[in-house]
């Protein structure tokens, strides 16, 4: 981070260091056992219920309380205009990295913040579903592109978000299958009006492609960037890689199949080549420097642990 970075960041944010954060939530009960913990962690994350307890159960806490308040803003401003509450769900964003534990960040706030009362009804959407099929992008010549900003289809992410912002009863988002590593046809995640949405995925903050076009963040009301060194995060990705091969790769319908059987060696240089020729530049000229657009901050350490926040100032 440069000097101009730092002083842009202590500008815009209160920075707090991680045992300060852990003191926000000292009368807040843990509403999740080790067990469900477990099975939210990702492939590689070292999440535990002293991470939870610490940093996502406040967080959980803050994130509920700007919905709530959000909903409250929505009603009086109805009342002022005679009009009739028409308050719409309440969208939280989840930037970062590829390997970044994002995704699983995601599913906790879905999990914690559904337990508190003013926000009982939380969904989760990916923008991997935005993703274009995969023969769109070879006839785009985009596959080795996929994840960076040209490979999704924008225009479908923005009019699915419009559509939730304006209380659509129902809206339904593509489905991305991990295993396939495509679009399933036919099958949708669907949307009915929850008091919360969460979108998780590595371009969600990034500026709209024209000044007169509508950014994806546009239609956010609170914003996270979980943010890494990036040589921490080129472990994590390797590491995540090679405990794949043991795992979901070995799955016949796998689209990673083919890596299942080489050799460990084989299988470092191999995810080596995907982080350096793919994520890294994608992280680079994409992901990282709309880190600043998001209004929270979480830091996390060599060891996927939560070491500071950055919350922007109201």
């Amino acid at each position: 981070m440069t000097s101009d970075d730092t002083r842009m960041s202590d500008a815009l944010y209160r920075r707090i260091e991680r045992a300060d954060w852990a003191r926000l939530a000292p009368g807040l009960a843990n509403p999740l056992t080790e067990a469900e913990v477990v099975q939210l962690r990702g492939i590689g994350d070292r999440l535990d219920i002293t991470e939870v307890r610490e940093v996502y159960l406040p967080l959980s806490r803050l994130l509920s309380a700007y919905a709530e308040n959000t909903k409250r803003l929505g009603a009086e401003t109805a009342a002022f205009l005679r009009e009739p509450d028409s308050t719409t769900p309440f969208v939280v964003a989840v930037a970062g990295s590829v390997a970044v534990g994002k995704s699983t960040i995601a599913r906790l706030l879905r999990e914690l913040m559904s337990r508190w009362p003013g926000t009982p009804r939380v969904e989760l959407v990916t923008t991997d579903g935005f993703l274009y099929p995969n023969a769109e992008l070879e006839r785009r010549g985009l596959m080795s592109r996929k994840g960076f900003p040209e490979s999704y289809d924008r225009r479908a992410m923005v009019q699915f978000l419009s559509e939730v912002k304006s209380g659509a009863p129902e809206v339904r988002a593509p489905f991305y299958s991990h295993m396939r590593y495509d679009i399933i046809p036919d099958a949708y995640v669907t949307v009915r009006r929850p008091d919360v949405v969460i979108v998780e995925g590595l371009n969600v903050l990034a500026p709209p492609p024209a000044p007169h076009d509508i950014a994806v963040s546009d239609l956010f009301d609170f914003s996270i960037y979980v943010d890494a060194d990036v040589a921490h995060i080129e472990t994590w990705f390797v590491d995540r890689f090679l405990a794949l091969r043991q795992s979901a790769f070995t799955n016949p319908n796998s689209f990673f199949r083919v890596f299942a059987d080489i050799s460990d060696e084989d299988a470092v240089t191999q995810a080596l080549g995907f982080w350096r020729d793919i994520n890294l530049p994608n992280l680079r000229e994409n992901v990282e420097p709309t880190k600043h657009r998001a209004q929270l901050v979480l830091n996390k350490g060599e060891d996927h642990v939560v070491e500071s926040v950055l919350l922007r100032k109201l």
